[in-house]
């Protein structure tokens, strides 16, 4: 170990934690165990489960308190349900769980117009705030999208046009 300490003593820094002096943790090492005293306390009361929560993998029960504002449904709530039988440490676990958020927009808007309620996108995306703060990145984005979406349709006409 003498020799490996040697051998590196040229570079500087090499070996400032040797000393226990030295040690920024120092103090903090030497425990009475008081802190320990703070984790003992009564967990609340568990919360009622009216809908389905998902939960993760990771967690043997339920925690006490959760959030339950709309319980999964639709192609969204199939995509999250598949996501919760990953790991959250897990690619499996985070892009269904994405591409669920997307799916769910698109479902609202679907249930708005069968509602028949016309949603006011300019105002829900914030493009009046947008124009107001960053009128250039606002046209921006809309000229992109209407140059990707031209894009799409001209390619799938174009295929049609062959057949």
């Amino acid at each position: 170990m003498e020799n490996l300490a040697a051998k590196y003593t040229h570079i500087p820094g090499w070996g400032i934690d040797a000393d226990p002096k030295n040690d920024p943790t120092y103090p903090l090492k030497h425990h009475t165990d008081s802190e320990h005293d703070g984790y003992n306390w009564e967990r609340p009361a568990q919360q009622s489960q009216d809908v389905e929560v998902l939960q993760s993998i990771e967690r043997p029960s339920l925690p006490a308190v959760f959030g339950t504002t709309v319980a999964p449904q639709g192609l969204s709530g199939q995509l999250r349900r598949f996501a919760f039988k990953y790991s959250e440490s897990h690619y499996g676990h985070w892009l269904p769980l994405l591409l669920a958020d997307r799916v769910n927009m698109v479902e609202g808007l679907v249930d708005d117009l069968k509602q028949g309620h016309i949603p006011n996108i300019f105002a829900e995306k914030g493009w009046k705030a947008e124009w107001k703060h960053n009128p250039l990145g606002l046209v921006q984005k809309v000229a992109t999208t209407a140059l990707v979406t031209w894009a799409v349709v001209a390619f799938f006409s174009r295929k049609k046009d062959k057949a």
